[in-house]
């Protein structure tokens, strides 16, 4: 089993603690894998303990389809286990109806340390963060970053291996079957619409397929621009397909509780406020991608933006796309105390390109740090106090 150091490490600090913690994150993103290895960790702990493992994706399971049989399953194993402490790890919790019930009542034992997976992001909303407010944790578990997706595949860091990332991304399965393009796309696709007929279809009872799918294909083509939904509709209306904004805002929603997309807003620097419109959307995952669009070289700098954005996610850090009057900035970046500015482009080849880079940094009136992340390992490493890092450097460097 390889190890993620940067999830484990915080998962570590909650064991035993007397609140929830949640994994979240897009399906196949390496949730199942990390709850068995915080379980092996609590397995060593001193004293008597029994651990109850639950995984919904598990045929054995699926008689556990409502809270009513979670508490009858749950309770049965503790009453045939007599313990001090129990460990509860419950996997894909959203395919249990009204689950919100069993997990607050579990969540009022002391004796109980209770860990769930779903790969819903509405899960942390509404009735669950009603009844639970303060009593939960919540630990994002994103695709492989590059260093992770190095050591997963024994690769050196090198430029070599960043092209296999830009490529196929980090799905964490992906060490188990090569990394050919037939092959992989092929695995991504059958992610694809696992994910979509799951957490999309069949949750919120989509009728018009035909359209999800098309609107999926329309972000991958479209990733890192700004969109609206009433510029995606009269698109379609250009190729004849009449749907409205309503049903483009439930739809882009959709894709974003089920973390195929991620939605970005947009910030104005100055005013320091964020927009109601406007937005960006990114793959959880650019092998996602690039397995509905296919991986084309003329996609380099949407990929890339994609993989930046992805990286500052998995690093804990809320992303923005900053707007400074008539300036766009790619990404304002924030954690805790920390904010920096990062443009990103494929090259800096000529001087307008560095102009227009270095240049949107450059006006911004505040002293936070400002990058330019590029292809390039031969460019300037500073200009103004603005920093320029190749995309290798920065995915290694960068956390």
């Amino acid at each position: 089993m390889f190890n993620r150091p940067k999830y484990l490490s915080k998962m570590e600090r909650w064991l035993g603690k007397p609140l929830i913690k949640v994994l979240s994150g897009q399906r196949r993103t390496g949730k199942s894998y990390l709850l068995r290895l915080i379980q092996e960790k609590a397995e060593k702990l001193p004293g008597s303990h029994h651990h109850i493992r639950i995984d919904m994706e598990n045929e054995a399971n699926f008689h556990i389809r409502t809270a009513d049989d979670l508490n009858d399953h749950v309770g049965a194993r503790m009453r045939e286990n007599q313990a001090e402490r129990y460990f509860i790890y419950i996997d894909e919790i959203q395919e249990i109806k009204n689950f919100e019930r069993v997990v607050r009542s579990l969540a009022a034992q002391e004796k109980v340390d209770l860990w769930i997976t779903g790969s819903n992001a509405d899960m942390l909303s509404g009735e669950l963060a009603t009844r639970l407010s303060g009593r939960y944790v919540d630990i994002p578990v994103y695709s492989l970053d590059f260093q992770e997706f190095c050591s997963f595949h024994n690769m050196p860091g090198d430029m070599t291996s960043l092209q296999r990332f830009l490529r196929f991304g980090g799905l964490p399965f992906l060490i188990h079957i090569g990394l050919e393009d037939e092959i992989v796309y092929e695995y991504l696709r059958n992610i694809i619409d696992t994910v979509v007929y799951k957490d999309v279809i069949s949750r919120y009872q989509i009728r018009n397929v035909r359209f999800l799918n098309d609107l999926l294909t329309y972000s991958a083509d479209t990733t890192g621009s700004l969109l609206s939904a009433k510029k995606i509709s009269d698109y379609l209306k250009s190729q004849r397909v009449s749907v409205s904004v309503n049903v483009v805002l439930d739809y882009l929603s959709y894709l974003v509780s089920a973390q195929i997309l991620y939605k970005v807003q947009r910030y104005d620097i100055r005013g320091r406020k964020h927009f109601e419109i406007g937005e960006k959307y990114y793959f959880q995952d650019t092998g996602i991608r690039n397995a509905i669009t296919g991986y084309r070289i003329s996609d380099i700098s949407q990929i890339m933006e994609n993989v930046v954005h992805h990286h500052l996610q998995s690093h804990g850090f809320e992303v923005l796309v900053g707007k400074d009057q008539q300036r766009e900035i790619d990404f304002v970046a924030r954690r805790k105390s920390e904010t920096y500015y990062i443009q990103v482009c494929y090259t800096l080849a000529g001087p307008e390109t560095i102009e227009r880079e270095f240049g949107n940094l450059a006006a911004i009136p505040d002293n936070y740090p400002k990058i330019v992340v590029s292809m390039d390992e031969s460019s300037p490493s500073t200009r103004d106090g603005i920093m320029h890092q190749s995309l290798l450097t920065f995915l290694t460097t960068f956390h």
